[in-house]
């Protein structure tokens, strides 16, 4: 007889193992089939964490440059890195949080059953691993998350012409590398990179960098990029992509419509992730997907009855669902709810925070000041430079601002954009402001903390009404 369980979750990543457990605690019998050797899925094996520790590892080696300014003597040394100490360091933090997950399922009595997945139909699922299993469960949830993608005309070899999964594992520092795609992950290993030492050059389809971002961002990014020597090629077309023993060399149409060759000992595809759909079976039951996205409705329901799917491999019918570990996670605690039998309230995509671990951060909520323009709204934008700021002075992080979008009739909050110190932290206290559907006048009559970077919010408040006290 096939194992019974309430729920079966396809897939250990933030939007499933969460899932899980959210589904546990309200007291459903749960398996999790996942087919990768730990759990947590590509955030915490692949993405969000292994990057987060390479990039404090270049923020010290920032830092520690920086050292005689700072009357810091390590005995005339050069700072360096030990590239074995620093996968090292790297590796130990990312089992220290899979082993945490491991530890979550067995705190909550969830079955992990390992093996690739696929769908047998309304509740049934048959597992592949060390032998072809079937489980089934009143209720499915996929999963399956996304990985990386190429674009026309360009290879993956995995040697020369790599992914963001590779780049974590490199042994050696490049001495070039150009980066394809300006996005989040784009600009990330750009700042890692050349902390690192490497000749970096960003190479984006679009007219500015971090396309998605409010265009006062992009145009304080690329200003910083400048100044630090990462060359930003923007509105370039790459052609083609020939790797060899050395390096890589490509052909890019540049903005000026002029071709271009570009050398590098590497090239990092960045241009997006697509959904893990292969082999999943979710066709073959008859699911409607669009683009090799599993298309879902606000309560994460399939076309299939019982089964629902969240995170990554799901569109909601519009363009852009944002593929992010906070929002998939967020996405698996509505769709346990739900199936548990509890009323859950359909998430605002409007309130979901990103952020961009850059150097410098970008921490960006609600609409830009262009899309509030389009949507029809009286706007007025405050904006306050972090420069300007004590702790920002004594931290030696002085680039960018924070930038408050708001609509003149209400006094409401519509977005919050920032780039500087500790963006990727500050976006929280914006996030709050959407949801509560906070006014600026609320906000100016927040005390902001001094010292503080958040006093930077604060103060981009005050500049909406026109009366920012230290500008």
């Amino acid at each position: 007889m096939a194992n019974q369980y309430d729920l079966i979750v396809i897939g250990a990543g933030t939007g499933g193992y969460v899932a899980a457990i959210r589904a546990a605690q309200l007291g459903l019998k749960v398996g999790v089939v996942e087919r990768q050797a730990s759990l947590g899925g590509t955030c915490l094996n692949w993405g969000c964490i292994p990057t987060k520790a390479l990039l404090e590892h270049a923020h010290a080696l920032k830092i520690a440059k920086q050292a005689k300014e700072w009357g810091i003597s390590f005995g005339g040394a050069v700072p360096s890195l030990d590239m074995a100490q620093v996968h090292g360091r790297k590796d130990k933090i990312v089992k220290t949080l899979t082993g945490g997950v491991a530890f979550l399922f067995k705190k909550n009595k969830i079955d992990w059953i390992k093996g690739s997945a696929r769908l047998l139909g309304r509740g049934a699922v048959e597992v592949t691993g060390d032998e072809t299993t079937k489980i089934v469960a009143k209720d499915i949830i996929i999963a399956t998350g996304s990985s990386a993608r190429s674009v026309p005309g360009i290879e993956i070899d995995h040697t020369r012409i790599i992914t963001s999964d590779d780049a974590i594992h490199m042994r050696e520092v490049p001495k070039s590398i150009a980066i394809l795609g300006s996005g989040p992950i784009g600009v990330e290993f750009a700042s890692i990179f050349h902390e690192f030492g490497s000749d970096v050059t960003v190479i984006e389809l679009l007219s500015r960098l971090v396309p998605l971002e409010d265009q006062a961002v992009s145009a304080e990014l690329e200003k910083s990029f400048k100044k630090r020597k990462i060359k930003a090629l923007t509105g370039t077309t790459v052609t083609g992509a020939t790797p060899g023993p050395n390096g890589v060399e490509m052909t890019a149409m540049l903005a000026s419509g002029a071709t271009e060759t570009i050398k590098a000992d590497y090239l990092l595809v960045a241009t997006g992730r697509g959904p893990v759909t292969d082999g999943l079976g979710a066709e073959d039951v008859g699911m409607a997907m669009e683009r090799g996205y599993i298309r879902v409705d606000e309560a994460y329901r399939t076309s299939v009855a019982g089964i629902s799917a969240v995170g990554d491999v799901i569109t909601l019918g519009w363009p852009g669902h944002p593929q992010l570990a906070h929002l998939s996670s967020m996405e698996g605690i509505l769709a346990a709810e739900r199936i548990a039998g509890q009323e859950i309230r359909p998430i605002n995509y409007d309130h979901v925070p990103a952020c961009t671990y850059c150097d410098p951060e970008i921490g960006s909520v609600g609409l830009t000041e262009q899309e509030a323009i389009e949507h029809g709204y009286d706007v007025r934008v405050g904006t306050f430079p972090f420069g300007v700021l004590g702790r920002a002075r004594i931290a030696n992080e002085t680039e960018g601002f924070v930038k408050i979008v708001a609509d003149k009739k209400y006094d409401e909050v519509l977005g919050v954009h920032m780039i500087g110190p500790r963006a990727t932290e500050l976006v929280a206290e914006a996030t709050l402001m959407l949801r509560m559907e906070c006014t600026v006048e609320e906000l100016v009559r927040t005390i902001h903390a001094h010292p503080t970077m958040s006093e930077a919010v604060g103060e981009a408040a005050h500049a909406v009404h026109g009366a920012a006290i230290h500008v």
